[in-house]
């Protein structure tokens, strides 16, 4: 039985949450949305691109199956559509419409920014909506987010409600004893090229892909874990390619310890956030009838 699901809220009175992001922390997140009464929409960001797209509904823009927790991600490239998709008990909607775009349909009650755009400046959204929240770094609270979410490995979940969020160090969490190892950097900015599918099993140096002209190599022995989509434009410095090493314990698809910690986080400080502001409103009213 699904933990995170519960049964849908009428149509009428569920409340819209967008998530800005569709790598598998936006998924996450939007996974326990769904579970907490939402009507979601995941908005696309290229950059940095998805490579774990099987712990992600970011291959629904593409029309791909994207399945995650028994949710289906499901393309919405309208606002009649993103009615129609977001409302669904067992969808999440996927869509490439900026937010601008999202807004000029219907204002959310909750924005939550979970691109981890880690060297990006980070804008203020405060104001759009009831409630703003960010997730990694760069996010300061009262500055450009109402409420923060840790997403670096050691405290992955923690609630920041005063202060910054820790920048980030570029030290991925080690997975089967092998930390920074695991990935291939894209050198160059480039146009992005590959055959390799996610849980395929590939040894060191095989070329995975080409950026560009440059070939591409397996950095070590292992399974698949992410891959940036064939055809994709990247950035220098952006991860093309995860491996797993762990053999037959390797794991590529389903949320992971760290996504589901930071999205209960995220549900718990939007809950903290509307208890705060009905308690406001109950100490308001003796006041105004006085």
């Amino acid at each position: 039985m699904n933990r995170n699901r519960q049964s849908p809220v009428p149509s009428a009175r569920q409340p819209l949450a967008v998530v800005l992001g569709t790598n598998e922390i936006a998924s996450a997140v939007a996974v326990h949305l769904k579970g907490g009464g939402f009507s979601v929409v995941l908005s696309h960001d290229p950059f940095p691109p998805v490579i774990r797209r099987a712990m992600a509904f970011h291959d629904a823009l593409y029309g791909d199956p994207a399945v995650l927790a028994l949710l289906h991600g499901e393309l919405a490239e309208t606002g009649p559509e993103l009615a129609v998709v977001s409302e669904k008990p067992d969808r999440i909607a996927v869509s490439p419409l900026h937010l601008s775009e999202i807004l000029a349909w219907r204002t959310p009650q909750v924005l939550i920014d979970a691109r981890m755009q880690k060297h990006r400046v980070t804008p203020d959204l405060r104001g759009i909506v009831r409630l703003t929240v960010g997730l990694g770094p760069n996010f300061a609270v009262g500055r450009n987010c109402d409420v923060a979410i840790e997403t670096r490995p050691r405290k992955a979940g923690g609630i920041v409600v005063r202060g910054r969020t820790d920048a980030a160090d570029g030290v991925p969490p080690a997975l089967g004893g092998v930390g920074k190892e695991r990935f291939a950097y894209a050198e160059t900015d480039g146009l992005w090229h590959t055959p390799i599918e996610i849980g395929m099993r590939i040894y060191k140096d095989f070329v995975v892909g080409h950026l560009g002209r440059c070939a591409v190599r397996a950095p070590i022995d292992g399974h698949v874990r992410g891959i940036v989509r064939d055809s994709v434009k990247v950035e220098a410095g952006g991860k093309l390619l995860e491996i797993d090493p762990r053999g037959r314990k390797a794991v590529w698809t389903g949320m992971d310890d760290r996504g589901r910690a930071i999205a209960r986080a995220t549900m718990k400080a939007i809950r903290l956030y509307a208890g705060e502001r009905a308690n406001a409103r109950e100490a308001a009213e003796p006041r105004a009838r006085t």
